[in-house]
């Protein structure tokens, strides 16, 4: 099957499984509403110009249409959802407006004690505010001819909900909230981004979750990397957020490896968006971006710099970063050639620090997008830090494409995982196999 048709039918298959809704290209109608490739998004993602101090902060809430909902004698399935925005602090020490979405369910919760709050965090969504994570739960597909957003965690959301677990979801900084631009795997924007919307869910208007709900993470790729590194920053960070348990699914918990291993790829349109997130983080670096992006590669970072995951499969899949570059090298030659960028790649590593309270990183053994051994590296360096850590190498086979060999352990390992953080929710104790990795894949 082409490539491109074979993209295609991984899309259609997700957004199948989630049930789907078109979008038609509307415009806006209000001043401070922004269009995103035909997407009006609603002036609720438009930030105040003053926010709160204090971190978790509600700077505004309303009440959200989930798509996919069925009206039963106890509640709509799988719940009632709220839209919320938030104040949160970013890598650079600033203030930071996050949207998201609180989901409390309608099912009970079993388990003993008080019903307990899972924090999602989003795998790879893109960077145009349209493909927020809350948008794609009122709206699962978004399809116009401008722009293709699957909403794929709401497959996962609504699984953590079946179990009776209220959700908070995050959309990251600058992705919905129309005032930045994303900062795509910058670790501490994505690490409070998610520590807080733990915060702001405890003050949702009816929701059931206190300060005494045991908290959970859960999230794959982009989002298992934001879950690892809220794990290691919570003591510091966010104290009072006490973690039962966090799921991190292949996590790009090295930067370096995991460029080099986009670069070509169906999915090389991350490698704009990472540049895009770094230029956000750390303008001290947009002159060295300058010297080295040709017409070309400029050209491709802004028209990255609105897509979704499916137009930059369609627009970029496969392509190379040395038909971005002045002299033809690839990114990560430059990156190894320039110490200014080395630094800001080392300071985004994940696995210097341990994380807190048990831990379950789960990896995909064929997986060559977001490379399964530097996320093995990641579980081996919080193993010789004392940490709690279950491994699960999944066992898939290489099927040819990075990108399936990436997804697939998303869906196969995604009724374990859930199921692991339902058990540490519930006060089971974990059982760490650190002694036992080195016999592992």
């Amino acid at each position: 099957m082409p490539a491109r048709r074979r993209l295609l039918a991984v899309a259609v298959t997700a957004a199948a499984c989630l049930g789907t809704q078109v979008l038609t290209s509307t415009a806006a109608t209000a001043a401070d509403e922004v269009v995103s490739r035909g997407v009006t998004i609603p002036a609720f993602y438009n930030p105040p110009a003053a926010l709160p101090a204090a971190d978790g902060t509600l700077v505004r809430s309303e009440p959200l249409p989930l798509a996919l909902s069925l009206p039963t004698l106890h509640g709509p399935l799988p719940g009632s959802a709220t839209r919320l925005m938030y104040k949160s602090t970013d890598s650079n020490g600033k203030p930071v407006a996050v949207t998201g979405a609180y989901i409390e369910p309608t099912a009970r919760w079993k388990g003993d004690g008080p019903r307990p709050l899972v924090a999602v965090a989003p795998g790879t969504m893109g960077q145009g505010d349209q493909c927020a994570a809350s948008m794609g739960l009122e709206h699962p597909l978004t399809f116009n001819g401008q722009t293709v957003s699957v909403g794929y965690e709401d497959l996962a959301i609504y699984r953590l909900l079946a179990k009776g677990a209220a959700v908070v979801v995050t959309d990251y900084a600058g992705l919905g909230a129309t005032d930045r631009l994303h900062t795509y795997v910058n670790r501490v924007d994505e690490a409070h981004a998610v520590l807080d919307a733990v915060r702001a869910a405890r003050s949702v208007d009816g929701a059931s979750v206190t300060a005494g709900s045991p908290v959970g993470l859960f999230g794959y790729s982009q989002g298992g990397g934001a879950t690892a590194a809220a794990a290691e920053l919570q003591s510091s960070y966010a104290p009072d957020v006490t973690l039962a348990g966090t799921y991190s699914g292949a996590p790009p918990a090295d930067l370096t490896s995991v460029t080099r291993a986009i670069d070509g790829s169906e999915l090389a349109g991350a490698l704009g968006w990472s540049l895009n997130g770094f230029l956000q983080s750390d303008p001290a670096l947009k002159p060295i971006a300058e010297a080295h992006l040709n017409t070309a590669g400029k050209a491709a970072l802004a028209d990255l710099s609105t897509m979704c995951v499916g137009d930059a499969l369609f627009g970029y899949g496969n392509a190379k970063s040395t038909k971005w570059t002045t002299d033809g090298r690839s990114m990560s030659d430059i990156i190894a050639a320039t110490p200014a960028l080395q630094a800001f790649l080392d300071s985004q590593r994940i696995g210097r620090l341990k994380p807190s309270g048990p831990v379950r990183l789960a990896t995909g053994i064929s997986d060559n997008l977001v490379p399964h051994g530097q996320s093995r590296d990641l579980a081996a360096d919080w193993c010789r830090k004392g940490a709690d850590v279950t491994y699960k190498a999944v066992l898939l086979p290489n099927v040819g494409s990075a990108l399936l060999n990436h997804f697939a352990p998303l869906l196969t390992d995604q009724g374990d995982a859930v199921d692991w953080l339902s058990d540490r929710l519930a006060g089971k104790p974990a059982a760490s196999n650190c002694r036992t990795m080195p016999l592992q894949p």
